[in-house]
């Protein structure tokens, strides 16, 4: 009885994995809009009441891959984090982020469902939260350590955002500073804005040597948040990124200009 079970579970693994590789095929050729359960049983050969039997409808398909496509961005931040576990803050956010473009660029229509248009109807539920939160909580998670050595710059909020500041910190993260957790949401955007930009053309006969660029943009990103004092064992502002961290971007990047390490961001 054991081996027969143990037998359906993998045959069920199996099925599902196979339902969720076409729904992706249908992904890239059409968009999620028009992801259809019948037509994804019509290409496996199944009837569409068994398919149903592993996915009740296109949304539980859809959160699925949602779930799966957070997962695989999740795991390449945190793999290339911690290639420079060891580094300073700022080394360790710049990695992070150029982690995030490079599994961008490997994974267009991945990349496209979960920061692309909202899927018509669809409603993500609770449980995409954990997944969705991989990345951010790393680059939360370097603020914080910086927050906790040498201390992280700030710059003064206008008297209009100051409740909202408070409710932010209060929400997301209340040992960090009202102004930091501002910062902190205002570079989780323009990050995925960065790489939206590039990945759906934006940037075409605009931004040409895009590798440098944006690790330039994700230095001043960091800046921004507060993280200018330099830490033993990181490199300075524009100086080359170590070996671990060309590798975690990708590809070996010309130095890009960093940030001045010598004042609050403005």
């Amino acid at each position: 009885m054991t081996t027969a079970r143990g037998a359906r579970a993998r045959a069920r693994i199996e099925v599902t994995a196979a339902i969720k590789d076409e729904a992706r095929r249908q992904l890239a050729a059409e968009g999620a809009a028009k992801l259809s359960l019948r037509a994804v049983a019509r290409e496996l050969g199944m009837v569409s009441s068994a398919l149903y039997r592993y996915f009740p409808s296109r949304d539980d398909l859809l959160t699925a891959l949602i779930i799966d496509a957070y997962d695989s961005l999740g795991e390449a931040a945190e793999s290339a984090h911690a290639e420079v576990a060891a580094a300073g803050p700022r080394e360790r956010w710049i990695t992070v982020c150029a982690a995030a473009r490079r599994w961008a660029l490997d994974h267009p229509h991945e990349y496209a469902l979960i920061y692309g248009s909202p899927v018509p109807g669809y409603v993500a539920p609770q449980e995409t939260v954990p997944a969705a939160s991989r990345v951010a909580l790393l680059l939360v998670g370097t603020v914080r350590d910086a927050h906790r050595g040498k201390g992280l710059a700030r710059t003064p909020l206008p008297d209009a955002l100051k409740p909202e500041a408070l409710r932010m910190a209060a929400d997301l993260a209340p040992d960090l500073p009202p102004e930091v957790v501002v910062a902190l949401v205002a570079a989780w955007a323009q990050l995925y804005g960065l790489i939206g930009f590039e990945l759906f053309g934006q940037f075409n006969r605009v931004v040409e040597d895009r590798e440098p660029f944006f690790r330039h943009a994700a230095a001043r990103l960091a800046h921004d948040v507060g993280l200018v004092y330099p830490e033993p064992g990181e490199r300075s502002a524009g100086a080359p990124a170590s070996a671990a961290a060309r590798s975690a971007a990708g590809r070996v990047a010309r130095p890009a200009a960093g940030p001045d390490t010598g004042s609050a961001s403005a």
